[in-house]
């Protein structure tokens, strides 16, 4: 959520500024704008439309500069009106504006400095608490743009990662971060930031990425970094791969339709240089780790919780290893008994997620210092702060609700189950080639269930009409029931929710009717027979039951209850395969509606605010 660009350089850098918000569209936002330096003055375009509007509007005002930030902006402080969106620009006194200012993340102590700089006279035009870090650096300042910065920050309480420069020093950029992502960038002649490096791919070869507490001095052919204590320090340089054509659209009709058909690539890609089970794929002394813990503790948000709450049941069936799962936002928050024996496990795909990253810190600030971090991005700062790390092979994930970044994180959670099984010494060799050649067969899998296609666009036609849901599933389906229901929601603005079928009794069947289509995981497992019964108390009540089923199950079409099969039972890993068909069914059900399947309403891709 929320984007920044920015660069200082001997060129007009306005549509490198553009093409970058544009590529960090995926975050999700609902305003976007500009800010140059041109002909001795400030001056900015903003708007509450796409970034292709503001790039007309640019285009329409000869917008240009050599110095220049950029915004998308999720709303947080005050609506998404024009007002409230970035670039913020601060002046006193009636004067032309001196200062403009980008910022992610939120300023907890706003309040009190609005109403001090307000008695200083400076005047407020929006409700955001960003403006209000505008006029404290204004209010700072003389005739030192990286002085007034240090000032201006060491008031601040809360997250931030700003970007700021001044009518007085036209060609330098001075920017902060303190828990929400930052990256520098040199280029030829020209110095950049972003808060994803994505957004300078092609630009600068080379990035550095900020640590918390970091002020840098952006000018055009240098970069100095300062560290919270003040001192002139390095960060490593990181290569920056051209921008790659992983993020174009190509012949789909959205994005997410194309990641959902990217899926067999993604898993294969995670699994491309895997040849075995063994602990080396998790990072240096994973062993070590994995033979000394004697539980798991898993951190994640949103999709990343339901993946989570998988592995629940893969490692303490397999690796017998106790396992809790925590929301990240709520487990910060409560008194906790920590235990120096657990791993901790932290779930992200983009290793930037905010309360992950707090509740990991957290975490370790208990004593917890053995951690593991699955995410997509190597350079993220979960990533960083984790002794071991899995990296999945996603590739760039452009829609909001996450589809291939979720069946990689499964595919890794269930290496990680093996991986500690083996460890432990809890499979024995000829299971564990067994489960790791399923393992890698998933690719094929996941082909065969999205031949089933056109069956789910059918359905979705019917549940494009309700306005309600209900998802069940059993034992290690009830969490793919769980994100089944989340991404009908995500997307097609249904409400939906998932219950484990067994509950059905204890609450939710009141709600049945024939108005309210009942979506029922069905896999040839152990608990098939239990499911069954669950599906006769749907039936007993009119309900309308849309069943995806394997192919043995024994289960056929009748009156009030619609069966798509599955092409094959896959065992442990068929949550894997029968997360694909929920997909497609949100995905259809959200085209059918017309609603905006890759940037729904009040979302955002990575979530870097509490």
């Amino acid at each position: 959520m929320c984007g920044i660009v920015g660069a200082v350089s001997k060129r007009d850098i306005v549509p490198l500024l553009i093409e970058g918000l544009q590529r960090l569209e995926y975050r999700g936002y609902d305003s976007c704008g500009v800010a140059t330096f041109t002909n001795g003055e400030l001056r900015r375009a903003r708007s509450t439309e796409r970034v292709s509007q503001l790039a007309e509007t640019v285009k329409a005002e000869k917008l240009i500069g050599y110095t220049a930030i950029a915004h998308t902006r999720w709303a947080t402080h005050g609506a998404p009106e024009t007002q409230n969106a970035h670039p913020h620009f601060s002046a006193k006194g009636g004067s032309a504006p001196r200062f403009a200012l980008v910022h992610n993340g939120i300023i907890e102590n706003y309040e009190t400095l609005r109403t001090r700089l307000q008695d200083k006279g400076y005047q407020f035009e929006s409700q955001t608490d960003t403006e209000v870090i505008a006029h404290l650096v204004n209010d700072c300042y003389d005739s030192d743009l990286l002085e007034a910065v240090k000032l201006a920050v060491g008031q601040l309480k809360g997250a931030y990662a700003i970007a700021v420069f001044c009518r007085d020093e036209p060609h330098r950029i001075i920017v902060a971060r303190d828990g929400s992502p930052l990256v520098v960038g040199l280029g030829d002649q020209e110095s950049l930031l972003a808060s994803d490096a994505l957004a300078l791919a092609g630009a600068a070869k080379q990035v550095m990425y900020l640590e918390d507490g970091d002020v840098a001095d952006l000018q055009t052919e240098h970069i100095w970094i300062f560290d919270r204590s003040g001192q002139l320090v390095t960060r490593p340089q990181h290569p920056l791969l051209a921008h790659s054509a992983a993020v174009e659209l190509g012949p789909y009709r959205h994005f997410m339709q194309k990641e959902i058909f990217e899926q067999p690539r993604a898993v294969a890609d995670t699994l491309d240089d895997i040849t075995g089970v063994t602990s080396e794929w998790f990072g240096d002394g994973a062993h070590a780790v994995f033979t000394t813990i004697d539980r798991v503790l898993i951190l994640a948000c949103g999709t990343s919780y339901y993946a989570g709450l998988t592995a629940k049941y893969w490692i303490e069936s397999i690796a017998r290893i106790p396992v809790s799962v925590e929301i990240a936002s709520e487990y910060r928050y409560r008194d906790s008994v920590p235990n120096p024996s657990t791993l901790v496990l932290t779930i992200s795909q983009s290793g930037e997620t905010a309360d992950t990253l707090a509740a990991l810190k957290h975490a370790q600030s208990l004593g917890m210092g053995y951690t593991l971090t699955i995410c997509n991005v190597q350079s993220s700062a979960m990533v960083r702060a984790s002794k071991l790390n899995f990296i999945t092979r996603a590739g760039v994930e452009v829609g909001v609700a996450s589809t291939k970044a979720f069946t990689t994180q499964l595919t890794a959670l269930f290496l990680l189950a093996l991986t500690l099984a083996d460890a432990k010494g809890k499979i024995d060799s000829e299971e564990e080639i067994r489960q790791f050649h399923s393992l890698r067969h998933l690719p094929s899998a996941i082909t065969a269930v999205l031949a089933l296609e056109p069956q789910i666009i059918a359905w979705s036609e019917r549940f494009a009409s309700c306005e309600n849901a209900l998802f069940l599933g059993r034992g290690l389906h009830y969490p793919i029931a769980l994100e089944g229901a989340l991404k009908l929601k995500e997307i097609s603005y249904i409400h939906a929710e998932a219950y484990p079928a067994g509950e059905l009794k204890h609450g939710p069947l009141a709600l049945v009717t024939d108005q309210m289509p009942v979506v029922t995981i069905a896999p040839n497992d152990a608990l098939l027979e239990k499911l069954k019964s669950n599906i006769q108390e749907v039936r007993a009540r009119g309900g309308e039951l849309y069943v995806f089923a394997d192919a043995d199950t024994h289960i056929k079409p009748a009156e009030g209850m619609h069966v798509i099969r599955m092409p094959e039972h896959y065992g442990l890993l068929s949550p894997i395969l029968h997360t694909i068909p929920l997909q497609l069914l949100a995905y259809h059900t959200a085209c059918s509606r017309g609603t905006d399947v890759d940037k729904p309403r009040n979302l955002a891709k990575s979530v870097t605010v509490e």
